[in-house]
Order: structure tokens, then C-alpha cells, then sequence
């Protein structure tokens, strides 16, 4: 999803969360539920990016390390950790991804107007991977591109 799409509407509804110290920001409309953290299969040879699995509902469900591609350094887990599943698009197919947020915050919505891209300069997180950002109450909230973060991962080799 690009900047230009989440502009096409005055407002936007989103579910902020944290990785680390960073606060990103995801579509609510993404959100198909949060979780308390629960038991992880690890994934053989699968790598950090997405290493392991985990049962919500008798369904398996790969778990994406944000974290990694967004490269925000880990934190001592505390009780706020929780698992979102989230509704995404993978190479034009439709699935189902959970990631693990530090913690999660709020659903809010925002005005559209106030997303900016990503600048060029932004040596911090890879741009590529990112819709926006907006100025939040505690700094900058990333919009990551969830879409096109998980199409390039599939794409990758298990090594």
C-alpha cells in the first residue's frame, strides 16, 4: 500500500504498537485479533526474518520478525508483549501473518493529511519498507508496508 492509496480517504484507523522503542502504526482494518503471547514451533533453517509458526485456532500461522527487517533493536520482554494477526496480501495472495509487538497501544484514527514519506536520508530503517510515518505523541510512528515486507520475504531462499 503506498502513501498516495492511505490519502485517498480524510482519515485512517489504526492500531499503534511498539517494536523496541519505535511505535508503528497498522491499519485496523489489518487486525484480525491480538493475542497474549503463547508457545512458538521454531522453524528449521527458516532464519530470523520469519523463524517460526504458531497454532491460533488450529490454523498454523507464520510469525514475522518485524524487528529484524525494520532493524529495531530487541528489549527485555515484559507482561505488555503481544502476538497480532493480521490480514495481509503476499504476492497478490490473500493470508494470514502474526507478528509480536512490544506492546500495543491504541486503536486511533488519524487525519490522512498529516503522513509524510519516508525521506531518503532516513539511513534508520529501510524506506522500502515503509508507507509513511506521521508525528505522533512520543515521536515519529512508522507505517510499515506490510504487503510488500512479506512478498519480498517469501520470495527469499531459505539458506
Amino acid at each position: 500500500m503506498t502513501i498516495h492509496h492511505l490519502k485517498e480517504d480524510r482519515s485512517l484507523t489504526v492500531v499503534t504498537l511498539s517494536l523496541g522503542k519505535q511505535v508503528l502504526a497498522i491499519p485496523a482494518v489489518r487486525l484480525r485479533e491480538i493475542l497474549d503471547p503463547m508457545p512458538v514451533t521454531r522453524v528449521p533453517g527458516a532464519g530470523p526474518l520469519v523463524p517460526a509458526v504458531l497454532n491460533v485456532r488450529g490454523t498454523v500461522v507464520p510469525l514475522a520478525n518485524l524487528k529484524q527487517v525494520l532493524r529495531i533493536p530487541e528489549v527485555e520482554a515484559d507482561d505488555r508483549r503481544r502476538i497480532l494477526v493480521l490480514d495481509v496480501t503476499i504476492a497478490g495472495e490473500a493470508a494470514v501473518v502474526a507478528i509480536e509487538a512490544d506492546a500495543v497501544h491504541e486503536v486511533a484514527t488519524i487525519e490522512t493529511a498529516i503522513i509524510e514519506a519516508v525521506p531518503a536520508t532516513a539511513s534508520a530503517w529501510p524506506p522500502e519498507y515503509l508507507t509513511g510515518l506521521y508525528r505522533g505523541g512520543e515521536g515519529f510512528v512508522l507505517m510499515p508496508d506490510l504487503d510488500h515486507i512479506l512478498s519480498v520475504l517469501a520470495q527469499r531462499p531459505i539458506v
